[in-house]
């Protein structure tokens, strides 16, 4: 793989990293009830995101190379029935999901990129489709910590800038040295609340 690819797929695998923290640290500030609170019937709970992300997951990014991103097997009208019975049953698809996603990143050569794949029967380039995936899967996750910071309401603990505190935020980082680091790499060395 020449050095722009792998850098490419490097800067990806670390959004997508990065996001699927954002995720996990969302799902540690809400209570066992919380993941599965809908503010109405057309709404959907946190953990009808989590199944929705793991079936879009698994049918994206299994074979993706040679066959439709769309799998016959997909049920995805069933993806948000509010069924998940537990957080362990919750982190499981979510674990699964994520980890074919990774899988199938971590098998790319250099030449896939500019390959043709299809999503329901729509080209893309390998590359245009993990863009679209990495579009879709950050509107998820903001539901998932928008859902978690609605539940939480004053204990929620900021998984970004705090409010009040980009003044400070940003004179400490002022006062490092310029450094080449991708903007994942403090927040992934940091995976605990």
């Amino acid at each position: 793989m020449n050095d722009l690819s792998k850098d490419y797929v490097k800067s990806v695998k670390l959004q997508f990293e990065y996001y699927k923290q954002l995720g996990e640290k969302s799902f540690a500030q809400v209570t066992d009830e919380g993941l599965f609170w809908q503010a109405n019937e057309e709404s959907n709970s946190i953990a009808m995101i989590v199944k929705h992300l793991w079936g879009n997951m698994l049918s994206r990014w299994t074979d993706f190379l040679s066959t439709d991103g769309e799998k016959e097997w997909r049920d995805r009208d069933a993806e948000f029935a509010n069924d998940v019975k537990s957080r362990e049953e919750l982190q499981k698809k979510w674990d699964e999901g994520w980890n074919c996603l990774f899988a199938a990143l971590d098998s790319l050569l250099d030449i896939d990129l500019g390959t043709i794949i299809f999503i329901r029967n729509q080209g893309h380039t390998v590359l245009e489709a993990i863009n679209r995936q990495l579009a879709h899967y950050t509107y998820h996750i903001g539901q998932i910590v928008f859902i978690g910071k609605q539940l939480k309401g004053e204990g929620w603990h900021s998984l970004s800038i705090p409010k009040g505190k980009s003044k400070q935020y940003n004179t400490d980082k002022f006062n490092k040295p310029k450094q080449v680091e991708h903007f994942t790499d403090e927040f992934l060395k940091n995976k605990e609340l």
